[in-house]
């Protein structure tokens, strides 16, 4: 694979919203810098996803200097939100986790939020990545963190990958629904140049000079169904992943990774087979 590459970068300021696709990123512990570390909540603390709200694929996130964001959607007002420097942290759920975080101290970014989705939402930060959530048990080796990804700091797909699954599309009783994007997977970082489905095999790779283990690879829920651009669902790939791709119950595309060392990612960076 020695043409193998950093084909895309992808970072998601708020979580379930539209993404932004750099040309390099910096990689923390916990993952790309700036990725998923907003997220909006309900009235409950629940995390707010595209599972239940779909309608999050219309909202666009820009990072600000400093980490803050630019929120924007159509009919909306554009919204700038500034890092909260002084608010008390409060008590948030993300799936089995409870982790806390610090609300916006700008009430205009809850009314935002709350107009947006059309109930009550408020927007939060998670503003101490290092300690604030442990990664999941079953990926976790011992001091790792994670932000408010869904489990794992970073996750890789392939373009030969998403072919080869688009060719199944094609073959299936949902072909008209193909072939998907890359977005509907939501990837931080996208490979080219390996062999479809290689990264079924590895387990420590670098991509440039950053070495990442991988941790697992991703089950993947109902936001793969999802229009990223319209918010509209339909049935794959998960109709094709679960007659073709399911591994101990959980239909798979993609890899999880959890960064071994620091360092900057740029597009072309040349990926390297570790183990």
């Amino acid at each position: 694979m020695g043409n193998a590459h950093l084909h895309s970068i992808h970072v998601h300021p708020v979580k379930a919203a539209r993404g932004l696709a750099p040309r390099e990123a910096v990689v923390e512990p916990w993952g790309l810098a700036g990725d998923r570390r907003w997220v909006l909540i309900d009235d409950g603390g629940k995390v707010v996803t595209q599972r239940r709200h779909p309608r999050l694929t219309h909202a666009t996130a820009e990072l600000l200097p400093g980490g803050g964001v630019r929120l924007s959607a159509p009919g909306m007002p554009t919204l700038s939100v500034p890092v909260p420097r002084h608010s008390t942290a409060l008590p948030v759920e993300i799936f089995r986790d409870k982790v806390e975080a610090v609300p916006a101290e700008d009430e205009a970014a809850h009314a935002w939020c709350s107009s947006f989705l059309g109930a009550g939402a408020r927007l939060v930060y998670l503003d101490d990545p290092a300690t604030r959530r442990p990664l999941a048990a079953e990926y976790a080796q011992a001091g790792e963190t994670v932000s408010f990804a869904d489990a794992v700091p970073l996750l890789l797909t392939t373009t030969a990958s998403l072919d080869a699954l688009n060719s199944l599309i094609a073959r299936g009783e949902y072909a008209a629904e193909g072939p998907l994007p890359m977005n509907r997977f939501r990837p931080s970082v996208v490979v080219t140049g390996t062999p479809a489905w290689a990264e079924d095999d590895w387990s420590r790779i670098a991509l440039g000079d950053v070495v990442f283990r991988v941790a697992g690879p991703c089950g993947r829920c109902v936001v793969t169904t999802t229009d990223q651009g319209t918010g509209e669902r339909g049935h794959e790939p998960l109709f094709s992943l679960g007659r073709h791709r399911r591994l101990d119950g959980k239909l798979i595309f993609g890899q999880n990774l959890v960064p071994l060392s620091g360092g900057t990612l740029r597009l072309g960076d040349p990926l390297r087979i570790l183990a």
